[in-house]
């Protein structure tokens, strides 16, 4: 596998870090993870639960191994440290500076293992004012200016559904990873970071590069796109599609498709900029004419001229829908005592080097003595860490 002989020392608990390390995991790394004796991730008492399984967890912690350590007792730290000692890389999410209190700061790091590559997911970044606040996906999405062009004029802001800054934190940091293990042998260790703030702001896309050229923050626009019209969701006799011409030529095979070419001749329609201006005016226009037949009726014509169209789908359409059925993105992954746990596949494709379920999540602490064992410990050393309340 593209990973497969590098190994992870994983602090992270909650969703961006162990996403990160999840990504890691699916590429061949070899993963472990650790968390509080008696305690391990919050995550793994949320969401829905069956037979007091966390399907959740079950979702962002497969491949991965699991010991339990106590990181506020010398002796859990000792244990770090020797994992520290053999490992690849190091992902925490703690806020800043609290690595360095549990005494990891950078120099303790490197006297540790010079090559190791410590990465770090956080809210904020770690400098300036705002380090010491703590941070959650919903402020990522409000402070960012992500929430501010979500939603409609009339509505106000709107958070999205999935927990975003989360999701691309931990893609980010997978990413900045995978790039320093390959710099590794001309660089070192290094640090890679990711924040759920900067994250966001690096997607706000258009939108952005909009304000910076205008001085403008942009109007919420809610499913009409910000700067290309007609473009967004119509209504059809039953249902609602979305439809996606982004230039010109794709609005004229839209039109065409709907018997209103004849717009394109008219200077209220005949440019993007025009459009924009009578944005409303067409709307009801195409309205009208989508309204005329149904849904399957419209995805099919409008694809057929080549115009990106789709329905909007429901999550119990879109896991049955054979299009992601045919690219695996539905996966039931046996777990021990818990049946098949189903979750989604893997989003990246690699013919040579494919991603692959190896392990699925892990009960809290299964692994706790073969990682110990890996590292020279004997059974009684194992048995004196159990009794004293470190592992």
């Amino acid at each position: 596998m593209a990973l497969s002989g590098i190994r992870i020392i994983d602090l992270t608990r909650i969703l961006a870090g162990p996403f990160c390390s999840m990504l890691l995991a699916d590429m061949g790394a070899d993963v472990i993870k650790v968390e509080a004796p008696g305690k391990g991730d919050p995550v793994r008492g949320q969401g829905a639960m069956k037979d007091g399984f966390s399907w959740y967890y079950a979702q962002f912690n497969r491949n991965k191994k699991s010991i339990t350590l106590d990181l506020y007792a010398d002796d859990g730290r000792a244990v770090l440290a020797d994992l520290l000692r053999g490992a690849d890389v190091l992902i925490e999410n703690y806020r800043p500076g609290v690595l360095d209190r549990m005494g990891f700061d950078a120099d303790r790091l490197r006297q540790l293992n010079p090559d190791l590559i410590v990465t770090s997911v956080n809210g904020y970044g770690s400098t300036g004012p705002y380090v010491d606040r703590p941070s959650f996906d919903f402020i990522a999405q409000a402070m960012s200016g992500f929430m501010s062009v979500n939603g409609t004029v009339e509505d106000g802001p709107l958070r999205s559904g999935p927990p975003m800054s989360d999701l691309v934190a931990g893609l980010y940091a997978a990413f900045g990873t995978a790039c320093a293990l390959a710099a590794r042998g001309r660089a070192g260790g290094q640090r890679v970071e990711a924040s759920l703030t900067n994250g966001l702001i690096s997607m706000l896309a258009y939108l952005s590069a909009e304000y910076f050229i205008t001085g403008t923050p942009p109007v919420r626009t809610g499913n009409n796109h910000p700067i290309v019209a007609p473009y967004g969701l119509f209504h059809a006799a039953d249902g609602d599609v979305a439809v996606a011409p982004s230039n010109d030529a794709f609005v004229r095979r839209f039109l065409e498709v709907l018997d209103l070419g004849h717009l394109l001749d008219d200077p209220d329609f005949a440019s993007n900029d025009a459009r924009m201006a009578n944005r409303e005016r067409i709307n009801v226009l195409v309205n009208e004419k989508i309204g005329r037949q149904t849904v399957d009726h419209w995805i099919e014509v409008i694809n057929k001229a080549g115009v990106p169209c789709g329905r909007v789908m429901g999550l119990d359409e879109v896991f049955d829908d054979p299009q992601v059925l045919a690219q695996d993105m539905v996966l039931d992954v046996p777990h021990p005592g818990h049946g098949d746990v189903r979750m989604t596949g893997f989003p990246v494709k690699l013919s040579g080097t494919p991603c692959r379920l190896r392990l699925p999540a892990p009960a809290l602490g299964a692994h706790t003595d073969q990682v110990l064992r890996d590292l020279g410990y004997g059974d009684d050393r194992i048995d004196a860490l159990r009794r004293q309340g470190t592992i």
